[in-house]
C-alpha cells in the first residue's frame, strides 16, 4: 500500500463527512480534488452552480450533526475486486495494491483511504464552512475546524 498521507486527522475526518453530505444532498461524486491542512482545508466538486446561503448553512449544520453523533471511525481491509464493486477507485494510486484500507465513519460513510483519522467524530471539533465559490463547473468549499470541547 502507498505511504500514508500527511493529513491532519481531524480535518481529514471532517473531509470524509463533508464529502458524504455533498453526495447525499446533491447526488454528486465525492470531491475530485482537495487540500487538507490543519488551519484551513478545501474540497473541489464538479457542480453546476453556486450554493445558496441556505444551502451553505444546511451543509454546515449537517456536517456538525454527524460530528456530534460521536460516531466511531474504524478501518477494515478489502480485496480490490470487492472494493471495485462498491467504490470509485479512479483516484487510487497505481501502487495501492490488491488489499485496500477502507475507512468507515459509523454507518454514515465508508471509502478507501490511506490517511490518518480520529478514533471518534467527537474528536473533530466544530465544522465551519468559510466560503463556497463556483467557477467553470467547479464548486470549491473551504472550511475550518474549531477545537473540540474537552
Amino acid at each position: 500500500m502507498a505511504s500514508e498521507k500527511n493529513y491532519n486527522p481531524q480535518m481529514h475526518s471532517a473531509e470524509h463527512i463533508l464529502n458524504q453530505v455533498m453526495v447525499r444532498r446533491f447526488g454528486i461524486s465525492r470531491s475530485f480534488s482537495n487540500h487538507i491542512e490543519k488551519k484551513k482545508s478545501k474540497c473541489d466538486y464538479h457542480f453546476g452552480r453556486s450554493l445558496t446561503p441556505i444551502e451553505e448553512q444546511g451543509i454546515s449544520d449537517e456536517v456538525n450533526r454527524i460530528i456530534h453523533m460521536d460516531l466511531t471511525v474504524s478501518t477494515r481491509f478489502m480485496d480490490r475486486k470487492e472494493a471495485e464493486a462498491q467504490f470509485d477507485l479512479s483516484r487510487l494510486p497505481e501502487d495501492a495494491g490488491d488489499l485496500l484500507r477502507i475507512v468507515e465513519i459509523g454507518d454514515f460513510d465508508s471509502c478507501p483511504c490511506i490517511g490518518p483519522h480520529v478514533a471518534s467524530t467527537k474528536g473533530i471539533g466544530t465544522f465551519r464552512l468559510v466560503s463556497a465559490d463556483f467557477e467553470n463547473g467547479v464548486l470549491r468549499i473551504r472550511f475550518k475546524l474549531d477545537r473540540p470541547n474537552s
